[in-house]
Formats: structure tokens, sequence, C-alpha cells
């Protein structure tokens, strides 16, 4: 199912109609196939027909949550009803707005969402979900990838019906109040806000994180310590305070009944813990959001207490698969989703390898004490190699520290901060929430404390280059056959996975890189990618370093050699190839020809002719991004959009002939 999702998504046009309709009559050809082919082939076919079910899955989704997108940049007022809080990269307060107004925008063209990141002084705002508001800002559509192949945040923008984004430097008002809707969205911020002024700095910050999943209150210091120290699957909630939380409740209940003889001997507490903590699951889904990681956590709960209640076997791969099965029929985009691989990936390792490891730890009882110890080092270990090539191909980043960080920091999370979560919900009811806030807090900075000394030691973050898109599936592939096969024969995946690893460094990396503006480029050399300016696009300039494994500044990169530059040109020779970067009107009007180039590059549109080939705005704005690979005497160019394809989120409003990406010549 999701190989049929992934080939959907990996296609650079829309299948047309005919294709559909071949499409399921495979899948029904196939359905029908399996009831009367032998039983050893039966898994085969229903393999074909679960991987057009993916395919269809995907092509429904994809048109129903269809909405307009902004196809030009806007500036004027915006209102709307505030609908989520969070914080950007550069780590500025965002506000998603839906019921949307713009200015002289007719309804049928107006994003049903929009996102706000706010700048200046917001002294009189008053964030809260449900708040309609009004500001004057600028608005653009999502943009492409930063180069080809790269992440398109285009997508994910398609399926979160989100239309435009943009910024303000104005006072964000109150249009009114709220209305009484998004009363949850409404909750998560009372109760973050609580937890917040209760806990002081980052600390409360991370306990709002962890009780609600609102993640504004941590500082971009924070969360860079927590990334780099291999801790910051303990921000986003995730299996493990899903899974901690369902455990404490558990517990709690079962053993309340236990310390009651009368109650204990007439119920039985196993499945009335199991019946109680079902609902306590699902209100922490409700309240974090439906995130990939907690969606696929509550499904294995969800699996997990079901089968204590009908007394069968709660652990197993089958668990791991419904919920698969599940998250990827609801949103089958999911599968793209570095959460969703990350999470699985995790899981599915551990179900089939943890569970395995107790009974030799029982076998005396001097061994008894190892056993937590030796099931968080091997927990740890397991989950760490399992999403380590997922985390370094997405985030082109890996924690040298990281399993020691998670052996300091896991017990807090068990110990104080999940248990004072749940006690402090209980607790206030019964005005007795100090004792928890202080083991919540005492967890929180204690985490905050392992992740900023890790973080500082020597060579605990390092760069990885992003590895070729064959690679990820490869080691996923190698993975399942690993875990799912019966006999010796399974070793044959840990073949596999090794091959995928070695073949990671085979990728070639652009020579030149262009940002779609055309007010930057960088080429590679011998001390690394060297950028034209030490400012300006830093969204692309920073996904270039990333990519490359770099991780260095873009002030640092503009020190590099390589390019020549002057205050408002650049320069660089790849192999025969002469490149020439103009920024602003007046330095290009100046230029005779094209100085000698044979690629002009700049941030301006322009209409005459010159003698080479020139890459400005306009050519820019319908190829995206280019990169340039030096191969003989020639340079090849590849421009963004001729990967990415004529999909509805590449191209929502135009004609098919309208997204069609220029051709860049030799």
């Amino acid at each position: 199912m999701g190989a049929g999702i992934g080939i959907y998504f990996a296609m650079s046009t829309e299948p047309s109609a005919a294709v559909w309709t071949i499409v399921v009559a495979v899948g029904l050809a196939s359905a029908l196939a399996a009831w009367f082919v032998r039983q050893a082939f039966a898994p085969l076919v229903l393999g074909l027909t679960l991987m057009v079910v993916g395919g269809a899955l995907a092509g429904v989704r994809t048109w129903t949550v269809a909405a307009p997108v902004l196809s030009f940049r806007y500036y004027g007022p915006i209102e709307g009803r505030i609908v989520e809080i969070d914080r950007s990269a550069s780590d500025a307060l965002r506000l998603t707005l839906d019921h949307v107004v713009l200015e002289a925008v007719t309804p049928e063209r107006t994003p049903e969402r929009v996102r706000v990141s706010l700048r200046g002084d917001q002294r009189w705002l008053v964030a809260e979900p449900g708040r309609r508001v009004m500001l004057t800002g600028h608005l653009a559509p999502p943009s492409g990838p930063a180069e080809p192949g790269d992440f398109d945040f285009r997508r994910m923008a398609w399926f979160e019906k989100l239309g435009a984004v943009g910024y303000t430097q104005t006072p964000v008002l109150t249009r009114a109040p709220p209305d009484g809707g998004l009363w949850l969205p409404r909750l998560r911020t009372v109760l973050s806000e609580g937890l917040r002024s209760r806990i002081d700095g980052d600390a409360g910050g991370l306990a709002a994180a962890v009780a609600t999943g609102d993640r504004s209150g941590l500082s971009a210091e924070a969360n860079q310590a927590m990334r780099d120290s291999g801790l910051y699957h303990l921000v986003s909630i995730s299996g493990t305070h899903m899974g901690l939380l369902v455990a404490f409740v558990f517990g709690l209940v079962r053993t309340g009944i236990a310390a009651v003889p009368p109650v204990a001997l007439r119920l039985n507490g196993k499945k009335v813990a199991a019946f109680v903590a079902l609902p306590s699951a699902a209100f922490y889904l409700a309240l974090a959001g439906r995130d990939v990681a907690t969606e696929r956590a509550f499904i294995m709960v969800v699996v997990i207490l079901g089968a204590v209640l009908a007394d069968r076997q709660a652990i197993t791969l089958r668990s791991v698969g419904i919920a698969a099965l599940i998250v990827l029929a609801l949103r089958p985009e999911s599968l793209t989703n570095p959460g969703f691989q990350m999470s699985f990936a995790a899981v599915a390792a551990l179900s089939a390898t943890v569970g395995q490891f107790p009974d030799a730890w029982r076998s005396g009882a001097r061994r008894r004490w190892i056993a937590p110890a030796a099931l968080l080092l091997g927990s740890s270990l397991v989950a760490g190699l399992a999403t380590g090539p997922y985390a370094g191909a997405h985030f082109n980043r890996f924690a040298a520290y990281g399993l020691l960080a998670n052996l300091l920091a896991a017990p807090a999370m068990g110990l104080l901060i999940m248990p004072g979560a749940v006690l402090a919900a209980i607790g206030s009811a019964v005005g007795l929430m100090q004792p928890a806030l202080l083991m919540l807090e005492l967890g929180c900075r204690w985490t905050l404390l392992v992740a900023d000394v890790v973080a500082g030691l020597d060579g605990a973050a390092g760069g990885v280059a992003t590895p070729p898109p064959f690679v990820l599936p490869m080691f996923t592939l190698g993975g399942l056959f690993l875990l799912l096969w019966q006999g010796h024969a399974r070793w044959l995946g840990l073949a596999v996975l090794v091959m995928a690893l070695a073949f990671w460094p085979a990728g070639t990396r652009p020579d030149l890189l262009i940002a779609e503006s055309g007010g930057v480029m960088a080429v590679s050399g011998d001390e690394g990618r060297a950028v034209s300016r030490p400012k300006g696009e830093g969204f692309s300039v920073k996904a270039w370093l990333e990519n490359d494994g770099d991780i260095v500044s873009q002030e640092d990169a503009a020190q590099r050699p390589g390019i020549l530059r002057e205050e408002r040109t650049a320069s660089a020779r790849l192999g025969e190839t002469e490149v020439l970067l103009v920024r602003g009107k007046i330095a290009l009007s100046a230029l005779v020809g094209c100085d000698g180039a044979d690629i002009l590059v700049t941030d301006q549109v322009w209409d005459g002719a010159r003698p080479c080939l020139v890459l400005d705005t306009a050519t820019l704005a319908r190829s995206g991004s280019v990169a340039g690979w030096v191969e003989g005497a020639g340079l090849r160019l590849v421009a963004t959009e001729a990967l990415a394809g004529v999909r509805p989120w590449t191209c929502p409003s135009r004609s098919r002939e309208d997204c069609q990406s220029p051709a860049l010549g030799p």
C-alpha cells in the first residue's frame, strides 16, 4: 500500500482518466485473482491489489483537500480567525488563520488558510485560537524547493490547505473575540499558558510542549540544543509520550484497584485499567493535535489495550502493520513525512527485537536490577539505529552523543515529566498541583540541562549530505525483509541495508546552485560550497549547505574562494563556463552585453537580447531554482520545476502549458 502511494507521489504528471481506469481494472483483476491462485502466490496478488488501493487513496485524497492557492504576491489588509499558534525557524511567532478575507480578492480565489509570521512590536496581540484578528501584511504562494529534488513545501501546504504564507511588521489587532468555536485548541492554549506561568523559562516551554503539544514557548536556543543532542523527539509528542502516559494511567488504576482487596477480588484490575487508559489516550491525542507520530502512537495504544481487553498478545508486528494501514488510509501523504518514517521504523524495530531481551535478564535474581538499565540501553540503541538514516536523509544532521543523551534524559521523562503531567491534571481538580508541578519542573530542567551539556561537547552535531533518492526506499526494503522474513534468508535484508548505506555517498552534489530570486548563487570547491553574498536568501543558502552536509553559516561560506565578489556582481568559472550574477537595475543597465559570461543571472527582469543565456526573475519564476553540473566542457543545467512536474500543488491555478519549465539551453 505504501509502495502504491509512493509511486503516485513520484509521478511527474497527474494521472489521466485513462490511466486511472487501467489502474482500477488491474486492482479489481488482481483482487479477483487472489481467490483462484495457489495459496503460496496469494500474498503477491494481494500485494498488487494493495498497491492499487494505495495509489487510488492518494489520488482521492489529493483532490478532496483541494483549496485555493494564492497565485500572486499580495500586500494589504488581512483578516482571519486564529486556528494555530507556533514559531518559525527564526523563532518568530506565527499565526495560522482561516476564514480569511483579503482586500479585492474574490472568495473563490481567497486561500482557505494563510500563515503569517509576526515581526515588530506585538504588545497588543492576544494570541488565542478562535480570536478574529486583522493586520496589514505580505503574502505569497508557498515556496518551491530550494534546489531541484529538494523538499517541496508546496506539497505539504497543499494537504494542509495552506494557500499562502507571509509576514507582517504592523500590530495584529483584535477584530472579534472567540465565538465559542475551537474549544479544544483554546483549552490547549489555556493549559500551556498556565504551565508557562508556573514554570519559568524554557522548562515551562518544554512542560507545555510535552503536556499539550504547544511548542511555541521553547526558545530557538533550547530547540537547537535538543536537536544537536538527539533529544528533540522528546519535544514533539510521539510514541514515547503516549506510551508513558498510558503506562502511568494504566499502572495507577491497576495499583489502586489492587490496594483495595474487596474490589480487587471482584474486578479484573488489568482490564479495568486498560478501559480507563483508552479515553485518556484519546484526550491526549485530541489535545496534542493529529501529528503523524501522535496518531500512530494512539492507534498502537488502541490495538495494544484492545488486545489486553481481549486476552490477546499485545505487542507484535501485526499491531504495527494495523497502525500503518490506518494512518495511510486516513492520510496517504504522511508516507513522505519524516515523522511517519522515523516513527514506524523505531516502533517496528523495537517490536521485533526488544521483546526478546528480558527472558535472558530474568534468569537469575542477581540480574534483576540490571534489567531496567539494559532495557533502556537496548531500546535506545535499537531505536537510534533504526531512525538514524531517516533523520540524516531528511534533516542532514546526526547527533554523535544521542545515545548518551537519551540514557540520561529518558528516566526523567518516565519518572518525573509524564507522571507529573498526569498528577497535575488530577491535582488541579482538588487543589493539589504544587507537588506535581515540582516533579514536572525538575524533570524538564534536567532534560534541558542534559541537552545543553551534550550539545556543547566537541563534535556533538555533524552534517550529513543528502543521499541519492533510491537510498531510503532501499534501506526500508532491507529493514522490512530483515524483520518480516522467516528463516535464515532474512539476513539478506541486512546485506541490503549495508548496500543502501554504502550507496549513500554515491550522489553527486551540484557544482552550481542559483536561487529562484536570482539574487544569490553558490559553487562547490575544495574548501566546500562558496556563496556569492554573506546575507540575503538565507533560507535557500541554508538548505544548500545542509544538503551538502556542511554545518557553517552563510557568512563563513561567503568567505570561501571560488567566487569573485564585488558590491553588486559575483562571477565564477565552472569548467569552461563563465557565470555572472548581477543584482540591481543600475548594475544591470551598466552591463555591456554579458561582459564575457556564458550565463547571466540577475534579480531583475530583462526583455532585451544578450549574447548569453539569461536567467532573470521572469525565467526563474517559471523554472524555479537551478542546479548545474560540469560535464566535459559544458555545464548541464536542471530546473526545479522540470523535476517537480505538473501536479496540483506545483501548478494549482494555471494551465498545463503555463506550468511547463522553460528550456534552459546547454
